[in-house]
């Protein structure tokens, strides 16, 4: 623990001070008369007098004290005192025992004060916050509160003591421990919130209050350290307990922190994404974040935990006005004291790999404590949290095929700790791109957005959006995603490591050439032991199956895996999206009549449309120019679409990698079983019953061989599948209903046959290559 040798005078030689001093034990006592006594000596013409007051609450008889004291001199000081104790004793992991002994605390029990002191009385010493004047802290309190009597007065003298404190004692532990102490009385006294109280029916200071228990966090110095490690102890069962960071990105979030709030906005696909966040903050010495989760998660021990942790329980509805009006105005007082928050964008667990579209409910609070003017900006600081492997995608898997949610309890947690430990995972990534800028989307404070909800309301989309959109550029293609990929396209015919290690190459040479971000697994993949490794790693059916009873071993992914292999496959989808739409629309183009061109650039945007329920794509205008790009690095690609299938065949065969159907069939799959299953479905189906239909559908179609894989046959893809169609107007009584969902599916049935010339041009050239090898490898022998 670095600790500042800062020096904080509390007056001159002219002012006269009313020392307020917290002190609880005779240790601190004479600690504080040394110190008054130098004070006295250093300053002979000043008149010190001071006030002892306890750590909680001061009674009847001390309050009444300070509201004489404060009412004698306006022109005096207040100087708030306490003893700082300096952390030392046992290490930090050995945190638990060091609670339970007394040592190693932030403020030492009485019982030992004297003994730590004797052998080191560098433990302790005392710290004066910034002074201010009566007058300047009346002033204040006038204007900010409600200003009711001097007991009142008192309490806020001793409110901004306490926060002046606590100022100076975090420059000397560093900012990791920064968190909020008086959130309740504050936002209880403040006026702002008693107007705005009185315009709700029923409502009381004692409901807001109680509201505000619910929601006010309980961050100690203490659990600062404890929740950390805890959290690590728990992701180290199965991960490397060094996580995986860009240095230059920590630095910059950090300068950025100095100077304003943020919320930090991570991606969710599981449950230790709410461990990771606190502990990346707190190894990298940056502010804590309080977390916003759902009240599911407070059961048990684990509530009180969390809370000291800095969590937030959420209702799960939010329709009580009272509740809505003390979450915004909590929201607030968070922001313009200058603390982080953080949630997921994604509102819950992506259980598919991919991101979820970003949920904008707790994003219009800190819109509107932005637009009141609470801070001149906030920051939505995206966070990339990704992982080599999950224990959970064996519960995803079951969510696919129709199974229900694990409810959360005692039970479930020890389940989920002790599945950490069950074997190596790998590593965890953490990425924080650049961060989003409030101001730059709503205007300034005060603007006409106040009171345009639509405006604001569409501002919160882009930004929510941009943040995603950064989430996803940071997050790095790791092997085992690429290694899922290429054995999923194989449909369960294993591999050896050189046709893995050979296949591979032309997607690393694609991620290489767009620079997207891969993991130091991903680029060992140049090596074959670096694929041996990746394979060794997801064997055992996790979700990889190696077959080594032969002449050399194989590797394949059973039909039974597919679901789980899916998952990790989905993570690195968009970084292959626009290709991939590349390849459908060139092949429409090869089959169609008329303007070839145009047909190319109609169909690529009939694609995004068809797959923006699941992906998340650039504006229309910078679609086009990205796809452009992507063409570039042919000769006259436009000249060859206009020519004609032949050009466009000897552009699809000249193109690496061929991904498209590797990649997308299994939603486009997965939408064709949804649109037949609308054929002799009534016009208003609900989710579920839709949902039941396609998974009977889907298994009818997989045993017919119908659908190339198990994974299209998901409940997961079936309830976005409902939201294409949705879209495209097929869930309304209409006349022509019947024959648009006919039209709509064969449409469908014709993407899905281009991918089958994607996949065909695929094969081609794995055969090409698998001939050059062993016609290389016949030459060395």
């Amino acid at each position: 623990m670095k600790i500042s040798a800062d020096h904080y005078a509390p007056f001159t030689t002219t002012d006269d001070a009313l020392v307020l001093a917290s002190v609880s034990s005779p240790a601190e006592e004479e600690l504080l008369n040394d110190w008054l006594e130098e004070q006295r000596r250093e300053h002979p013409d000043s008149k010190v007098d001071v006030l002892r007051l306890p750590h909680d609450d001061p009674p009847p008889a001390v309050l009444a004290q300070l509201v004489a004291e404060l009412e004698a001199d306006e022109d005096r000081s207040v100087v708030p005192v306490r003893v700082f104790w300096v952390p030392g004793g046992l290490p930090t992991r050995s945190k638990v025992v060091a609670l339970l002994s007394g040592r190693d605390t932030y403020r030492p029990p009485e019982i030992i004060q004297r003994r730590i002191l004797r052998r080191d009385p560098s433990r302790a010493r005392v710290v004066a916050g910034e002074p201010a004047k009566v007058s300047e802290l009346r002033q204040q309190w006038a204007d900010t509160t409600v200003a009711e009597n001097s007991r009142e007065f008192a309490r806020f003298v001793i409110r901004r003591a306490v926060l002046a404190i606590e100022r100076v004692e975090l420059r000397l532990l560093g900012p990791e421990y920064k968190s909020p102490r008086l959130i309740k009385p504050e936002i209880l006294a403040s006026s702002r919130f008693r107007e705005g109280l009185e315009q709700i029916p029923d409502a009381t200071v004692a409901k807001a209050g109680e509201m505000l228990d619910e929601l006010s966090t309980g961050w100690s110095r203490f659990s600062v350290d404890l929740i950390p490690s805890l959290g690590r102890a728990i992701f180290s069962r199965g991960f490397d307990p060094n996580i995986d960071y860009d240095r230059d990105e920590v630095e910059a979030m950090r300068r950025n922190l100095e100077s304003h709030p943020a919320v930090l906005l991570f991606s969710h696909r599981s449950y230790l994404d709410g461990v990771i966040v606190p502990v990346a903050m707190q190894e990298n010495r940056l502010p804590p974040v309080h977390t916003f989760a759902g009240i599911n998660l407070s059961f048990g021990f684990m509530g009180p935990l969390m809370r000291h942790s800095g969590v937030i329980f959420l209702r799960r509805r939010l329709d009580d006005p009272l509740y809505k009006y003390v979450l915004r105005q909590f929201v607030g007082y968070i922001v313009e004291k200058r603390f982080n928050l953080s949630w997921s964008i994604e509102g819950t667990r992506s259980r598919t790999g991919k991101m979820l579209p970003p949920k904008l409910g707790l994003l219009a609070y800190v819109a509107d404590a932005y637009l009141d003017g609470r801070s001149d900006d906030i920051l939505l600081q995206p966070v990339s949290i990704s992982f080599d492997q999950l224990h959970e995608t064996a519960e995803y898997a079951a969510y696919a095929q129709g199974g229900e949610k694990t409810p959360e309890g005692l039970s479930w947690l020890v389940n989920y700790i002790r599945a950490q430990g069950e074997r190596n995972y790998g590593k965890i990534y953490v990425r924080f791109p650049e961060a989003v800028s409030m101001r730059d989307y709503l205007g300034e404070p005060h603007g006409p957005m106040v009171e345009d909800e639509a405006a604001k309301r569409l501002a919160m989309q882009k930004m929510a959006f941009e943040v995603s959109w950064r989430i996803l550029r940071a997050t790095p293609v790791n092997a085992t995603a690429l290694v899922s990929a290429l054995l999923l396209t194989a449909r369960g015919v294993a591999l050896t490591v050189d046709q893995l290690h050979h296949t591979l190459q032309d997607s690393l040479d694609y991620l290489e050439r767009k620079q997207t971000p891969m993991t130091n697994s991903a680029l060992r993949l140049r090596t074959t032991d670096g694929v041996r490794a990746a394979l060794d790693a997801l064997s055992n059916g996790h979700p990889v199956t190696c077959v080594d009873s032969g002449r050399e071993p194989v590797w394949r992914i059973a039909p039974s895996d597919e679901h789980e292999a899916a998952f990790y496959r989905n993570t690195l989808i968009d970084a292959f999206l626009e290709t991939s739409i590349v390849e459908l629309a060139l092949v429409y183009a090869a089959r169609s009549d008329g303007d070839r061109l145009e047909a190319f650039w109609n169909q690529a945007l009939r694609l995004r449309d068809l797959l923006k329920f699941d992906f998340y794509f650039a504006d229309s205008a910078a679609f086009r120019e990205h796809l452009m790009e992507e063409l570039s690095w042919f000769d006259d690609w436009e000249g060859a679409v206009v020519a004609g299938s032949t050009k466009i065949d000897q552009l699809l065969h000249a193109k690496r990698p061929m991904i498209a159907g590797a990649l997308l069939r299994p939603f486009f799959e997965a939408y064709e079983i949804v649109a037949d299953v609308l054929r002799d479905a009534p016009a208003e189906i609900d989710e579920k019953d839709l949902t039941k239909r396609a998974l009977g559908l889907g298994k009818q179609y997989v045993a017919q061989g119908r659908v190339r894989n198990n994974e299209s046959v998901s409940a997961l893809l079936f309830a976005t599948a409902r939201q294409v169609v949705a879209d495209q107007n097929l869930l309304t009584p209409a006349a022509d209903l019947t024959e648009r969902r006919t039209a709509f599916r064969d449409e469908l049935r014709g993407i899905l046959l281009d991918m089958d010339k994607v996949d065909q041009i695929s094969r081609d050239q794995f055969f090409q290559r698998e001939a050059l090898r062993r016609k290389a490898a016949s030459r060395r022998n």
